[in-house]
């Protein structure tokens, strides 16, 4: 099981105001990350804090 919070394709976006997934996801991947069942993301890069700060500057 993945924890998209812990993903680097996981950030802020700051025009919708919500975190979201940088993938791009199909219908059906899409359905899945809103209701919180993704689980064995093919997309998932585990990423510690320093990484992923990096990511977004």
């Amino acid at each position: 099981m993945t924890n998209c919070e812990d993903c680097m394709n996981y950030y802020y976006d700051e025009e919708y105001e919500c975190y979201t997934c940088d993938m791009e996801l199909d219908e059906d991947e899409m359905r899945k990350f809103i209701s919180g069942s993704y689980q064995g993301c093919p997309y998932y890069r585990r990423g510690d804090e320093y990484t992923i700060v990096k990511k977004q500057m």
